[in-house]
């Protein structure tokens, strides 16, 4: 059973910045691209740190033009870079350096739970040479709780039963509503049953699992000599 990482579901055509671009170039992007914020790349694409609205704000406010702009929480505050008195902003002035990121190929649960963790809703995507290759939402973590029911029923079924459990499929119902799957029917032991429900929670897209199967032997009374079937 394969699982999916950033990588499947990151947006890879990413918008950024260079440090020498200045405040009005990086504005008008934010604009133009309907995001709320930017990474600042080198040359060799490395994330340098992250300009958003918020951190447009200081200057925007010494115009006298400030809007109403809401701090996303995708980041964590670092140090501004000091820049001369009536100089033009430039992005390596604005941007905060204490990023947080993931690596492409980070399991997309592992990803979401340090999203939680972290209190942010969007992140740099930057692979080991440090090079920014995409970015993650938190609609794109969201988008596999998406996948069709039957796409789901079908990698329990081929997946976890015939190729993980080894099982006849026949022998268990499966049944997904709304990413709910209800497990029904009999395997041998106690240990496949557990496992069955262990699996199936492990597929993208399910949200819980129903385990009404049964066990045909009691491993317990076996261990201790009882004849299960007496």
């Amino acid at each position: 059973m394969r699982r999916r990482t950033v990588r499947d579901v990151m947006t890879a055509d990413v918008v950024w910045v260079r440090p020498t671009s200045p405040f009005a170039e990086i504005a008008r992007l934010l604009h133009e691209a309907e995001v709320r914020a930017v990474p600042v790349l080198d040359e060799d694409r490395r994330l340098l740190g992250v300009v958003s609205e918020a951190d447009l704000l200081p200057t925007a406010a010494e115009e006298g033009s400030a809007p109403r702009w809401w701090r996303p929480r995708h980041i964590r505050r670092g140090r501004h870079q000091p820049r001369a008195r009536g100089s033009t902003p430039v992005a390596a002035d604005l941007m905060t350096t204490d990023v947080v990121t993931v690596a492409p190929d980070l399991p997309l649960g592992a990803a979401a739970r340090r999203m939680r963790q972290q209190g942010v809703s969007w992140l740099p995507v930057v692979d080991a040479d440090g090079r920014v290759v995409g970015v993650l939402g938190r609609s794109d973590v969201l988008s596999v709780f998406l996948r069709d029911d039957e796409e789901i029923r079908r990698e329990i079924v081929d997946d976890v039963l015939k190729r993980m459990l080894v099982v006849d499929p026949d022998r268990v119902a499966v049944d997904v509503r709304g990413g709910v799957v209800t497990l029904s029917g009999e395997l041998d032991t106690h240990a496949e049953v557990e496992l069955a429900e262990l699996f199936a929670e492990r597929v993208d897209g399910v949200v819980g699992v129903e385990n009404r199967l049964r066990a045909a032997i009691d491993e317990t009374a076996t261990e201790y000599g009882i004849d299960p079937l007496s």
